[in-house]
Parts: C-alpha cells; sequence; structure tokens
C-alpha cells in the first residue's frame, strides 16, 4: 500500500485500515540499506508472538518509495525522518506505538520517541547510534570497498532497483564526511520518557557497546540493555529466536 506524507509516496507493508488500533501496533524502521523486504518473516513472527499489529515502511528513497527528492543529506536527516515518522503516525490514527529500529531506524526510533514522547509507547533498537565512532566509519570505507568489488550491489539492486546508486552514496558520503564527525544525539536521550529495550550484537562492526551504555544511561524512562555475545550488527537476523523472545517479553510487560 502506497500512502502520501505531504508530497512524498511512501510504500507501507500492510494496509493499516485492517488493524485493530484497540491493540498496540509495532513499527518497524529499517537500517541505512534496508526496506521492507530485507526485514523478510520478521514482523510478522513478532505479530505471532504478542498477537500486536506490525507495520514497516520503505523511508524516501527505499525500496518501492519515492526517489531521493535531495542529492545531498543534511546532517540533521535523521531528525528530519523522525519527523516524517511522526506525520505517518497522525496520518494512520496509530495508537500505542511501539517502534522497533535497526541501526539508522534506530536513531530515528529515539530521536521519534525524544520528539513526541506523546506518540510513543515503547522503543527497541538494534545497533543504533547516538554519536559517531572511528569502527562505525571504519565498517562503512569497508563496505565501501565491498561495493565496488563483491556482489553487494547486485544483491542491494534486488530490493531497491533504481535507488540502489543513491541510496549506497547517500549513506556512505553523508557518515563519511569531515561535517559530519560530530554529529551527536545524546542530548535528545533525556526526554525520551517511554520504556526501551536497547539491543546490540558483541562484535557489531559498526558500533561499540559505548553506544549501548550512553543510551541507557541517558534515558528518562526505563531502559534495559541486550548485548549478545558472538554477533555483529543484525541480531534480528543472527539470532532471531532470542530477539523475538526479548522482544516478546518485553513488549507485553509495556
Amino acid at each position: 500500500m502506497d500512502i502520501n506524507i505531504d508530497t512524498t509516496r511512501i510504500r507501507l507493508s500492510e494496509d493499516p485500515r485492517s488493524f485493530n488500533l484497540s491493540k498496540p501496533t509495532i513499527l518497524f524502521l529499517h537500517d541505512s540499506l534496508g526496506c521492507i523486504e530485507l526485514w523478510r518473516d520478521f514482523p510478522n513472527k513478532i505479530k505471532k508472538s504478542t498477537n500486536f499489529n506490525v507495520l514497516s515502511y520503505d523511508r524516501q528513497g527505499y525500496g518501492k518509495s519515492e526517489r531521493f527528492s535531495e542529492t545531498k543529506r543534511s546532517k540533521d536527516y535523521l531528525k528530519k525522518e523522525a519527523e516524517i515518522l511522526a506525520r505517518l503516525i497522525d496520518i494512520l490514527e496509530l495508537r500505542k506505538v511501539i517502534l522497533f529500529g535497526h541501526s539508522d531506524g534506530g536513531t530515528i526510533a529515539l530521536l521519534t520517541a525524544s520528539l513526541y514522547p506523546k506518540k510513543v509507547t515503547g522503543i527497541i533498537t538494534e545497533g543504533a547510534h547516538v554519536f559517531v565512532e572511528k569502527e562505525t566509519l571504519q565498517g562503512i570505507r569497508e563496505a565501501k570497498i565491498a561495493y565496488k568489488t563483491t556482489n553487494l550491489k547486485d544483491k542491494l539492486t534486488k530490493y531497491h532497483r533504481n535507488n540502489t546508486e543513491d541510496v549506497f552514496r547517500m549513506w556512505a558520503e553523508t557518515w563519511l564526511s569531515p561535517s559530519f564527525l560530530d554529529w551527536n544525539i545524546e542530548n535528545y536521550l533525556s526526554n525520551i520518557q517511554c520504556p526501551s529495550l536497547i539491543i546490540q550484537g558483541e562484535n557489531d562492526e559498526y558500533g561499540t557497546l559505548e553506544q549501548v551504555y550512553s543510551i541507557v544511561q541517558k534515558t528518562s524512562g526505563k531502559s534495559e540493555s541486550l548485548i549478545i555475545s558472538n554477533i555483529g550488527h543484525t541480531p534480528h537476523k543472527e539470532t532471531p529466536a532470542l530477539v523475538i523472545d526479548k522482544t516478546t517479553n518485553f513488549v507485553l510487560n509495556l
């Protein structure tokens, strides 16, 4: 299903008109190279384990949504995505919204809960960033090499089609820009009042556990961490059973 937010066409994974709005809705926010399809069956497994509504969407420029309207991102692009998400929640008239965000999506979840606390009941993040680390930049540099020398571009093209070059370039150029080195959203965290579950792989190639510690320590609402040994940046793919179990317990107790 497509929906227009202002002048931008966004692709939704489900038709929310079929939702039982007396139940919570878990809204899945994809990572910097992701889209609806790359969540695969994870949202439906969460739906089965919780009996909640589940919804994901392709942000502008990703998957089957409209192409980027700009050729260069601003430093506050994630804050702008939080503002778009808040508009989406209002347009769909969603209540009892729980945000599940991976990587960039996790940061968007944090910003949304900070800027619009009344719209968010709880948040789960995986590999979210609140400041720039050398590990993040090194991971992106290695991804740039893989994009040129392996089949990574072909894999992404399967999902992003004609948007692929822009998706990858906008991500890499923004984070590797010298002007982005001091990007930091820690000052937003104290405004987060809802409970949060902060998940990260111990061997996350895009960030250290300092990200987790900062989020848990600085949020005002009850915040708990889940640090998983021997995995990297995508816990819901690397240890799906554990993430489903912990997520289910967390949301059922909100």
